[in-house]
């Protein structure tokens, strides 16, 4: 980005207390993210960003939003004065996002989103400059930062959108006018809010609300949910799955340790994926659908799969310091997700004598049917296949009783929120060279930390 502050406060409607021919070339909401030239974008929410606008010029920000009538406005920075910063910040993605028209590709879904992001932004990298969500910042104010700080040259923005009440992913898809809307599936995340996977299905729909009369609808062809609310799409559609009525459908699905294979419509060409489970084939095979949309051969897209690198602490293979494997999947968690985690580990080939283990903690916001949806994953656990299990949380408890008529009192393991270095130590003082682990539970259990010392 950059622009002058005279073309931004045009573009927001208000007018600029200073040079009007400063050079704007970034924006951050984080006053230790600001860096010369940058424009700070005050947000209220816990804390008033209004009062971090010192450090944000202490490093180097050139000019400020700020709140109409909010106190103790500055005299030593550029100030552009605005009804709201985070509309204000929105409206400025609008137009810069109109400025430099790329293909807007927008990507939802319970799970998989930032995966299938990461894969489809590699998937395109080959033959057009693109520019992707980074990390997950897919929400309202994630969503236009990626906006704002995609360059000039970008052809294609792909965008990961998140949402946990009905309505967000409405505003996304006004925001950005999608070209193409992918949705990966439909689980229970934040079923908190919405009570059933009908009203999560519809709340995803809402990426499709602005997609562009000439755009594409490319959704998860094995979910009924989707397949009924895709009649009402009149834009082209696209489908993936595992079944042979997809227009994409994997066969020959095959999972290893620390990789993938799988053909698709009984093609010839394979396909391998640095990622192991059949979640992360059908993330593949929505890259693979978006691929074939901007005309990519599956040849081409088969060489990007093979070495795309996937955001960090996404199944992630660790050493651990007595020689086990650790698979780190601690970024966030829910139902749907843990028991794919569970199967694909599952299915890993065994080392001699060695043992598999599932570390796992809580899910958070499943609200009332929580006990419940953590009791339900003892019907993914077996003894035979996964032979240990630490629970930790307060809602793992649930899970932990539904779990005492399967496992032994010697391979199932509980403990309270507040006693994980208890757990860790017990953790150490089990585990073998040959064992491999698996840990998994949302990302405010803080799991990376027992990742940090087993390694």
């Amino acid at each position: 980005m950059k622009m002058q502050l005279a073309e931004i406060a045009k573009a927001l409607n208000t007018t600029c207390e200073s040079d009007e021919k400063t050079i704007i070339t970034s924006v951050a909401f984080d006053s230790r993210k600001i860096t010369d030239g940058g424009l700070f974008v005050p947000l209220e929410g816990e804390r008033d960003g209004h009062d971090f606008v010192a450090g944000a010029i202490n490093n180097g920000a050139s000019a400020t939003l700020w709140k109409k009538g909010h106190p103790n406005k500055p005299d030593d920075i550029a100030v552009l004065e605005v009804d709201d910063p985070l509309e204000a910040m929105q409206d400025l993605a609008r137009y810069y996002l109109r400025k430099v028209n790329p293909t807007v590709v927008g990507i939802t879904g319970s799970n998989g989103k930032t995966t299938t992001k990461d894969m489809v932004a590699a998937v395109l990298s080959k033959r057009f400059n693109v520019h992707k969500t980074q990390e997950n910042f897919n929400n309202g104010i994630g969503v236009p930062m990626t906006i704002l700080e995609m360059k000039p040259n970008t052809e294609i923005l792909v965008l990961e959108m998140g949402m946990d009440r009905p309505g967000q992913l409405h505003h996304l898809s006004e925001l950005t006018h999608p070209d193409v809307c992918v949705i990966t599936m439909i689980g229970e995340a934040h079923i908190e809010f919405f009570g059933t996977r009908d009203k999560i299905a519809d709340a995803k729909m809402e990426i499709t609300d602005f997609l562009r009369e000439d755009g594409e609808f490319i959704y998860n062809g094995d979910e009924p949910l989707l397949a009924e609310r895709a009649k009402k799409i009149n834009q082209a559609k696209a489908t993936f799955g595992f079944e042979d009525n997809d227009t994409v459908y994997a066969t020959g699905f095959r999972s290893y340790k620390h990789h993938a294979t799988f053909t698709i419509n009984d093609s010839e060409q394979k396909f391998s994926i640095p990622m192991i489970g059949k979640h992360n084939v059908s993330n593949a095979m929505a890259a693979i659908s978006v691929g074939h949309h901007f005309g990519e051969s599956d040849e081409e897209i088969a060489a990007s799969l093979a070495n795309f690198t996937p955001t960090a602490n996404r199944m992630e293979w660790e050493k651990g310091d007595v020689g086990e494997d650790i698979m780190s999947d601690v970024y966030n968690s829910n139902p749907t997700a843990v028991r794919a985690v569970l199967n694909s580990f599952g299915q890993i080939e065994m080392p001699n004598g060695g043992r598999r283990i599932a570390v796992l903690g809580d899910m958070l916001e499943l609200g009332k049917k929580s006990p419940e949806l953590h009791a339900g994953l003892a019907n993914s656990l077996d003894p035979q296949v996964i032979n240990e299990v630490y629970l930790i949380g307060d809602e793992m408890k649930h899970l932990y009783e539904a779990l005492q008529t399967k496992y032994s009192e010697e391979s199932l393991h509980y403990y309270q929120a507040d006693h994980m270095d208890h757990m860790i130590d017990d953790l150490k003082n089990d585990i073998k060279p040959n064992d491999i682990v698996v840990l998994k539970g949302s990302h405010g259990m803080h799991l990376e930390k027992v990742v940090a010392r087993l390694r």
